[in-house]
């Protein structure tokens, strides 16, 4: 179930990075404080959540490019400039969109892996 809750987080994330970018053009989109701002937030919500999944789940998928979305993660911990918005775009038009393909074919494929199975009441 930890496993799933972690999965939802990546999806909604990417989700959220994919509707706040469309029919943006990259300029805008660097441009544009404010949406720049929640794009990255919810890049770094996507990235950190990836480093929490446990190691069999993330070798069970691996079609993600999970150093990309770590070093991608550093990137956008470094100093603005040039290196910082080509690592900004890069995951939002690359690592954001093939991960949430990705993820959509595991979740056919294995859907037990992000099936939320609720707590069951004391009786």
């Amino acid at each position: 179930m930890y496993g799933a809750a972690l999965l939802k987080t990546i999806n909604d994330a990417g989700l959220a990075v994919m509707i706040l970018t469309e029919g943006l053009e990259d300029s805008e989109l660097l441009a544009s404080r404010l949406t720049r701002a929640e794009v990255t937030r919810q890049l770094r919500l996507l990235i950190q959540t990836t480093e929490c999944l446990p190691q069999e789940l993330m070798q069970g998928m691996p079609e993600i490019d999970w150093r990309g979305l770590t070093a991608a993660g550093e990137a956008l911990s470094g100093r603005a400039g040039p290196a910082l918005d080509d690592a900004l775009m890069f995951a939002i038009r690359s690592l954001v969109p093939a991960t949430l393909m990705w993820l959509r074919v595991y979740q056919q494929q294995q859907p037990g892996w992000f099936r939320m199975v609720p707590a069951m009441a004391s009786q």
